[in-house]
């Protein structure tokens, strides 16, 4: 509510002060610039005739721009170098009352204008409408690239695979699992041995995992007529005792 009130006394001020610029820059033209720059030349203004020009120019664009409310700070500071020189050379010396030729008025808009400058034209105006129109494309062209970065971040950035791969047990592994133990395999993974099985790669900072059979106890497995593992290893040596010739395990 106070900003609304404050944009609302900044516009009826804006709006004053710039009908009073025109009217006295519009005098100035009406009078021609050559008649403008004797009078200043009157009042010992230096270089009256690019004053004269300068004051009119100012006065006149500046306060439509004041009513209009764009580039206010750039205005009023033009306008403040008009009055400042206008009670420097011309009403300074003459007291404060406007009627005998003081700086009353000259003080009046001076300060106005520098009122605009530091505080700017308040939002309604062009320059309040046109700042709100960029703010929110900034706006808009932020969200956009920070939608774009939150769609793209996930799609690039590393994760675990669900793909499962078939890896092969290295050479020199079958030591860690005991013959006929385990998982059995097909045909080809032959007596004891273990099939190919498939292998998901660890992920990254985690510990890669035991295969199941090495945490677990293994069960010895019982074969008909009772006999277990065991039993079987057992015979096996004593065949082997009658048939010393060495027998290549099958596929070795």
């Amino acid at each position: 509510m106070k900003r609304v009130v404050f944009d609302v006394a900044v516009l009826i001020t804006r709006v004053v002060t710039g009908v009073i610029f025109v009217a006295h820059g519009w005098q100035k033209w009406q009078a021609g610039l050559g008649a403008t720059t004797g009078a200043f030349s009157g009042m010992g203004i230096p270089l009256p005739g690019a004053a004269a020009g300068f004051a009119a120019v100012v006065e006149t664009v500046g306060g439509v721009l004041l009513i209009l409310g764009l580039l206010v700070r750039p205005v009023a500071l033009l306008l403040l170098i008009d009055m400042l020189g206008a009670i420097i050379f011309v009403h300074g010396g003459r007291g404060v009352m406007v009627g005998e030729g003081g700086w009353e008025l000259a003080g009046a808009l001076g300060a106005l204008s520098l009122l605009f400058l530091a505080l700017g034209g308040g939002r309604i105006g062009l320059d309040g409408l046109l700042g709100a129109i960029f703010r929110r494309r900034e706006g808009r062209r932020a969200a956009e690239d920070e939608l774009i970065e939150h769609r793209r971040g996930p799609a690039m950035g590393p994760g675990p695979s669900n793909v499962r791969t078939t890896g092969v047990r290295p050479a020199g592994a079958e030591g860690a699992y005991p013959a006929g133990t385990g998982v059995q395999g097909g045909p080809e993974a032959g007596a004891g041995g273990r099939a190919e099985q498939p292998m998901t790669p660890a992920e990254p900072g985690t510990p890669a995992e035991r295969p199941e059979a090495s945490r677990r106890p293994s069960t010895p497995r019982v074969h008909a007529g009772g006999l277990d593992d065991e039993d079987m290893r057992d015979i096996d040596a004593l065949i082997s005792e009658d048939q010393p010739e060495h027998r290549k395990p099958p596929n070795r």
